[in-house]
């Protein structure tokens, strides 16, 4: 390939077909277009979400339309490249960060160069390193914009299920941030690690209501649930008045709650960049891959066993 061509194309990883990871494949694309109010990202960094994959195996199909080759992957870091028409927030060479998901699935972040629309675009924390700026966005944007909906404040007992996961242990220092008290359910082997983030953990599983009223024995005010299936224990253990809210579970809209999708906020992102910058937040990143592993990358974020973010270097 010419180098003229070469310029013209990218490297990137992206599937023909709905499948697990043997449908992924190296490739060369066309440079993404730069449409008006949009931005080209270089990609430093791509992070791994589950959502990556359950699109990928068709899991979204009754709600996104999707335009082949899909490049996978909505969380990235990296520097601008190219500026869109009216797009005066931004200058090439920016360092940034963005859950850049778009309106259907196509060219996603797992690739040199992604267009990136300015609503979802925020400045790169300078306290945080390229992977963990990367890891930040879709499950920051999760936390924070389920416990900022529910008006979390300083007068507020907070119960997160699910502490320890990507979402969770974000929910947790976020919580900490707007001034609450936090009591996570988690597996023994991260309580540890959820003290250290300013948390009073409980091991989920039979007796889970008893330990959380031993912890909050006039109930929680609010309750984020980041993996479903615990409206049971959340309505048993939720103080009068108290909300609630899940990503997880639709059923609490029949039980007061909110059932909530992340969406794509730059100014969100950027108070999530503060907080990282005042100390209040980091992220934790568990392993890292090259571009041309994401197969690999993609298997072990099934697994669901890290504690912390994987994410692609390129």
């Amino acid at each position: 390939m010419s180098q003229e061509r070469q310029q013209d194309t990218m490297r990137a990883m992206a599937y023909e077909r709905y499948g697990g990871t043997e449908v992924l494949r190296e490739t060369r694309l066309p440079l993404p277009k730069v449409a008006p109010g949009e931005v080209l990202v270089k990609v430093r960094c791509a992070a791994v979400n589950p959502v990556d994959w359950k699109i990928m195996a068709g899991g979204l199909d009754g709600l996104m339309d999707v335009v082949y080759p899909v490049v996978p992957g909505w969380d990235v870091s990296g520097t601008v490249e190219r500026l869109g028409i009216d797009v005066p927030e931004f200058s090439v060479g920016d360092e940034v960060m963005a859950y850049a998901r778009k309106d259907h699935v196509h060219g996603g972040t797992f690739a040199e160069y992604v267009s990136v629309p300015v609503r979802a675009l925020a400045a790169k924390p300078a306290s945080l390193g390229w992977a963990e700026a990367a890891g930040l966005p879709l499950a920051g944007l999760t936390a924070y914009q389920l416990l900022t909906r529910l008006a979390t404040g300083k007068d507020d007992t907070v119960l997160i299920h699910g502490a320890a996961g990507g979402v969770g242990s974000i929910g947790v220092q976020i919580a900490r941030a707007l001034g609450a008290r936090v009591i996570g359910t988690a597996s023994p082997r991260n309580h540890d690690r959820l003290r250290e983030l300013g948390c009073d953990p409980v091991e989920y599983g039979e007796g889970l209501v008893d330990r959380v009223r031993a912890l909050a024995p006039d109930g929680v005010t609010v309750a984020a649930d980041f993996v479903g299936g615990v409206l049971d224990v959340t309505r048993a253990v939720l103080a009068e008045g108290g909300r609630h809210a899940s990503i997880a579970d639709h059923t609490v809209l029949g039980a007061g709650g909110q059932w909530m999708w992340v969406r794509p906020v730059g100014s969100d992102l950027a108070e999530l960049g503060r907080l990282a910058d005042a100390g209040q937040l980091r992220v934790t990143v568990a392993k890292t891959f090259p571009l041309a592993d994401l197969a690999e990358a993609f298997a072990l974020n099934q697994e669901g066993h890290t504690a912390g973010k994987i994410v692609i270097e390129l």
